[in-house]
């Protein structure tokens, strides 16, 4: 195998692949990724964690074709850290792989690619929905997925498309984050699909879609998702189990409105929450007419008080919150408004932008017990 090509577009693919690679070592393998030269003008680079697998391809000029394994993060340090010039590299004896770059010359040992797993492979062509769609939804979504592996059916996305909407769904017990917007996709022969995306899944569509305005091709099999934007292709395992009936969770009758600028209630909360205590990042919302007042407060280094003044004509009331539950709400929902929406201290909050952008976008915060 011997080929050439551009520094940059090789270091971008070998970015992305970064996040795929296994990091735990518990199979070794996992920690490379299989470089193959498929035709005379283009290379595919291919990471696996056996759960998530990412093909991409770079052009290249190609003089012999083959294949070879090599250590991901260290590829990647090596191509990093070259000057700005075409690379080459050359399959030598026994796997070894020549790199050379201007006066720069490495040798990495390589394994063949029989050592490497084989990945699945897309059975045909799929949906169509928008990039920048699917990426706003995810990072609307994306941060209220569970961090216990346990709870199984939590740790992704409740993916939903049908022919006139995607929706995304994740909660982690304690907030639920809903966000969908219409999409125009062909009625598929099984009605609306229903899918749980994985977490590490998600992530890695996040990166891949920022910024584009492509459309990628989404479609499934009884185990896997398959997701093609242009020359990437990311394939996911997806969940087994049954995700909760979130409609159960969705607030009816919070009848205490308060629309806040987004930017300042998002300083308060973080003012708030430098003194709040640091197991339960508490901070305790005072709803009166006219003025919200927010504090925190630690036997450990004393406390905190905020006060907004805000267009609110109602009955007082008082509800206790996990700080960074709000602000990762705050962080993206990217309006200059929002609207937090009460019932009582023991009821959960619902909080949405204002305004139509193009997207249904609520979360819901279950309140927390503060003295």
């Amino acid at each position: 195998m011997q080929f050439s090509l551009s520094k940059g577009n090789l270091l971008k693919e070998l970015n992305l692949l970064q996040g795929v690679v296994e990091k735990k070592n518990t199979i070794p393998i996992l920690s490379n990724v299989l470089v193959e030269a498929v035709s005379e003008s283009v290379i595919s680079l291919i990471a696996t964690d056996l759960d998530v697998s990412l093909k991409t391809q770079c052009i290249a000029d190609v003089a012999r074709p083959g294949s070879v394994v090599l250590q991901a993060k260290k590829l990647f340090e090596i191509v990093r850290n070259l000057p700005d010039a075409e690379i080459n590299f050359i399959k030598e004896e026994n796997d070894w792989v020549k790199i050379n770059c201007g006066s720069s010359e490495f040798k990495m040992v390589g394994q063949a690619k029989e050592h490497f797993p084989s990945t699945p492979e897309l059975a045909d062509s799929g949906l169509s929905i928008p990039a920048a769609i699917l990426n706003r939804l995810i990072s609307r979504t994306v941060f209220a997925i569970t961090q216990e592996e346990s709870r199984y059916a939590l740790n992704g996305s409740l993916f939903s498309l049908n022919d006139q909407e995607l929706q995304l769904v994740s909660t982690d017990g304690f907030r639920l984050a809903i966000a969908s917007s219409k999409v125009e996709t062909p009625a598929t022969q099984e009605g609306e699909i229903k899918v749980i995306v994985p977490k590490k899944a998600l992530t890695e569509l996040l990166k891949l879609t920022v910024g584009s305005e492509e459309s990628l091709e989404f479609s499934k099999d009884d185990n896997h998702l398959y997701f093609k934007l242009e020359h990437r292709q990311l394939t996911s395992r997806m969940l087994a189990g049954q995700f909760p009936n979130y409609d159960l969770v969705l607030p009816k009758n919070n009848d205490k409105i308060v629309p806040l600028n987004a930017e300042k209630i998002t300083q308060a909360i973080r003012r708030a929450a430098l003194m709040a205590d640091e197991r339960s990042h508490g901070v305790k919302f005072y709803l009166s007419s006219g003025m919200l007042n927010i504090t925190s407060q630690s036997a450990e280094v004393g406390e905190a008080k905020e006060m907004i003044p805000i267009d609110y004509e109602g009955d007082k009331m008082s509800i206790g919150f996990n700080a960074q539950y709000l602000l990762d709400f705050l962080n993206v929902v990217g309006t200059e408004e929002v609207i937090f929406e009460f019932k009582d201290e023991q009821s959960p909050a619902l909080m949405r932008p204002s305004g139509e952008d193009g997207y249904d976008y609520r979360c819901v915060v279950m309140p927390m017990r503060l003295i």
